[in-house]
């Protein structure tokens, strides 16, 4: 899988990507992620500017519409892309099944507003889904970003260590996952439940099955709900 993300301050993503599973992740080939400055696709060749006042008056600038299409149709000139997605907090609300949807792409544009925003006609012209990390306001839209991205990585065949990791995790069958332990099975006094320690896999699977439906239930009904 291929990642163009397309933002006015790149180098805020440089980190999330050069460590950990992301990092493995695309020294293995599974992901590639290409950060593209905006800056560079700007026709101002003094200032470099991307941004503008927008039409009408009010606070805050606006990313221009030209180095936005500039940047994607130089992408676009070198391969397809099965989405070009905005982050932005009126968008739809970021959940597993979205990931698990856009793990399969083959190629994806990610476009990180900044300011005050993007010029409409590129939600209207170029954009074919809008995402949300949440109902709060950042900066810009490259932490989301980061997030999105992590979120469909680790989602690849190959990229976490254990293939079936993934699948149980919180969300993926619609509910919360279990609580989790590990060793030493006696800490202060506070003991892990004897039913993991049994060895027998129907019964942890179904404690397993129980605490997580309990879970749910106590934490997150709506889940449940829906």
């Amino acid at each position: 899988m291929r990642i163009d993300i397309l933002s006015a301050q790149p180098q805020l993503m440089e980190s999330p990507f050069a460590h950990s599973i992301m990092k493995r992740a695309q020294e293995k080939g599974l992901l590639e992620v290409v950060l593209h400055d905006l800056h560079d696709f700007s026709t101002d060749e003094k200032y470099r500017r991307i941004d503008d006042y927008q039409f009408g008056g009010g606070a805050g600038m606006v990313l221009a519409i030209e180095p936005i299409h500039r940047a994607i149709e130089h992408l676009r000139a070198e391969r397809e892309y099965e989405h070009i997605i905005y982050m932005t907090p009126d968008g739809q609300t970021l959940n597993q099944k979205t990931c698990n949807h856009l793990s399969l792409a083959g190629n994806l544009i990610i476009i990180c507003g900044h300011y005050k925003g993007i010029d409409e006609r590129v939600r209207e012209h170029f954009v074919t889904m809008e995402i949300s990390v949440g109902d709060y306001v950042l900066s810009g839209g490259e932490l989301p970003a980061c997030i999105l991205v992590d979120a469909i990585g680790r989602l690849l065949p190959g990229v976490l260590g254990d293939e079936s990791s993934a699948l149980l995790d919180s969300f993926q069958d619609g509910i919360l996952a279990p609580p989790v332990y590990t060793r030493p099975a006696d800490y202060n006094g506070w003991k892990v439940p004897d039913i993991l320690l049994s060895g027998h896999e129907r019964k942890i699977n179904a404690w397993r099955d129980e605490q997580a439906l309990l879970r749910t239930q106590q934490r997150r009904p709506d889940l449940l709900e829906e």
